[in-house]
């Protein structure tokens, strides 16, 4: 089980990547949401959030119907691109620490990947902690998800950071109710999945630009989720026999770089299919940097193809 009582004192630098569009990236998030953004009310943290994303939004793919929809009492909002070959469907939960973000924030995100996969995206909007503690977000994406699966649909699910956190976790129950030959695959984007922070990453990365160990304790105790609920922290699985196959991306300059590490030689040893990439330029948050860094436009892009291979099967 993962120790969260202590932070490992391994932190000797402040790391910092050299690709010059990722530098550039850096320097514009930090002019919307200052480093030390958790210190502030959760109402500043909000405001500070949606005006990055604002910053990075881009119109949507030409002819992509959207559609914002209610799905087992939780919003949602429906992507499907003008060229739909897939019959099956996306299911998309997105990151910021469960504090902050919503279907908006990561509009053009889920836009492309859609595109990108020619298949409808379904991003669900579920609660945010401090107002709503855990199990609430993973209740509303398990209505979401429980819904579709018992339509007769299949799905991959996607989820970044908090929402990485979440379609693990959502992939286990799927396992455990008896749906999961239903879910096609997971893609995990820089997952937060209940690491160690004994571990070198929290030590080494503990001041990465993007987001700090310190950030990841704080969020930690926002959302109040028990380090040994399976549900939550997919670390603290001991048997992952039967998962979906897994991609998973994490960044080098990332305190939760040694999660998304240990999660896939788990998922290896027990004999699932599982693609790691480790960008090697990036920092927690690069999605947002994918029209402004070579580095985190090819990792969109072996992304999406993840995507795309796992929505081919039958």
């Amino acid at each position: 089980m993962a120790n969260s009582d202590q932070v490992s004192p391994e932190v000797t630098y402040d790391p910092m990547p050299e690709e010059e569009g990722i530098r550039a990236f850096i320097a514009k998030c930090d002019g919307f949401y200052p480093p030390d953004a958790v210190a502030a009310s959760i109402e500043q943290q909000r405001s500070w959030y949606d005006a990055l994303c604002a910053e990075f939004a881009f119109p949507h793919p030409e002819g992509m119907q959207v559609e914002d929809d209610v799905i087992a009492d939780v919003p949602v909002r429906h992507y499907r691109p003008a060229d739909c070959t897939s019959n099956h469907k996306i299911v998309y939960m997105h990151g910021g620490g469960f504090v902050v973000g919503s279907r908006d924030s990561h509009d053009a995100i889920c836009a492309e990947i859609s595109e990108a996969a020619k298949a409808e995206l379904i991003a669900i909007d579920y609660r945010l902690a401090p107002e709503h503690i855990w199990p609430a977000q993973h209740e509303d994406c398990h209505r979401v998800t429980q819904s579709i699966l018992a339509s007769g649909k299949k799905i991959v699910l996607v989820g970044d950071s908090a929402g990485g956190m979440l379609a693990a976790g959502i992939a286990v129950r799927a396992r455990e109710e008896g749906f999961g030959n239903r879910v096609l695959g997971q893609a995990l984007i820089y997952p937060a999945l209940g690491g160690d922070l004994n571990w070198p990453s929290y030590g080494q990365m503990a001041n990465a630009p993007g987001l700090s160990t310190d950030d990841v304790i704080y969020y930690r105790d926002v959302l109040k989720a028990p380090m040994d609920d399976p549900f939550a922290h997919a670390l603290s699985v001991d048997d992952l026999r039967g998962l979906p196959p897994t991609f998973i991306t994490a960044a080098y300059f990332d305190p939760l770089r040694d999660d998304g590490r240990e999660y896939t030689a788990r998922l290896a040893r027990a004999g699932i299919s599982v693609q790691y990439r480790e960008e090697p330029q990036m920092i927690h948050g690069w999605l947002r940097a994918r029209h402004m860094s070579p580095g985190a436009k090819a990792a969109f892009g072996h992304l999406c193809k993840a995507i795309s291979d796992m929505l081919e099967t039958p």
